[in-house]
């Protein structure tokens, strides 16, 4: 009996896991396959899957979906696990990756077997500018960031306990019909940040590329921390640079975890 499956390579960024699926197999209802591919429990398991392609001008096109299965506009993590597997089945050192929130270029800096070290051009972000957002327990302060996807920072001293409902009361907010992720943010010193996220579509993870750099650039934007900036999350670190204008650059590590195939 010949068994019909969807064939994936499954990579981790810092804690932040995905699973890398040719576009060829993504059906009439990816939202759908995306949810049961992500599944922990009667799926694979993952925060997301990259759909992938490759262009006429050998760009890789990557379209993301949530475990949830909404669609995102970028993950930076996301986004080195795909050129990991585009050096690795392609080979190559700079990969181009063409995402909803624009063209990506990650340079490869290191790789030792399945473990890569890339830097990405991250392209504009922006200052929205702050928010007060009502939620239990009080008010949250803090500023809305986009990096290509949505962000709102907050700054504490503490992580306070049971963060994650408060983020999810603010990413869920009226303040922000499309949803948005939401950064608690530490400053460690003047080139470091410690951050907890909770990411739109996803919930709480171990880590967020784009999460990083709105955490960096908020601290950046409020006079904590000069670039470039150590950015700290239970899964792992990451280096951002911003230099206040279009320049934006990521450095961190991805890696090829696994490769199989999803019986439908």
């Amino acid at each position: 009996m010949k068994l019909n499956g969807v064939p994936f390579f499954k990579a981790e960024a810092c804690g932040n896991d995905f699973l890398i699926v040719e576009s060829a197999y993504i059906g009439n209802d990816p939202a759908e396959l995306s949810r049961r591919l992500c599944d922990r429990h009667r799926g694979i398991g993952a925060d997301g899957v990259e759909w992938v392609d490759v262009d006429a001008d050998g760009r890789v096109v990557a379209r993301l979906f949530n475990a949830d299965g909404s669609e995102a506009e970028i993950s930076g993590n996301g986004t080195r696990c795909v050129a990991a597997w585009a050096v690795e089945t392609r080979g190559g050192s700079e990969v181009r990756v063409l995402t909803a929130a624009g063209e990506k270029e990650c340079m490869l800096l290191r790789r030792s077997e399945h473990e890569f070290e890339f830097a990405i051009e991250m392209g504009h972000a922006e200052v929205m500018g702050e928010k007060t957002i009502a939620v239990a327990g009080g008010n949250a302060k803090g500023l809305v960031v986009s990096t290509g996807n949505p962000h709102f920072v907050e700054f504490v001293e503490q992580f306070p306990a049971r963060w994650q409902a408060r983020a999810g009361a603010i990413g869920q907010s009226r303040e922000f019909p499309q949803g948005t992720n939401v950064e608690l943010v530490r400053v460690l010193g003047r080139n470091k940040i410690e951050f907890r996220i909770f990411e739109r579509g996803a919930g709480e993870t171990q880590s967020s590329g784009t999460g990083s750099c709105a955490s960096a650039i908020a601290a950046i934007h409020n006079g904590f921390v000069s670039s470039p900036v150590e950015v700290q999350a239970p899964g792992g670190t990451q280096v951002v640079q911003w230099d206040r204008a279009d320049a934006l650059l990521l450095e961190g590590p991805a890696r090829l975890v696994c490769r199989g195939e999803f019986l439908l």
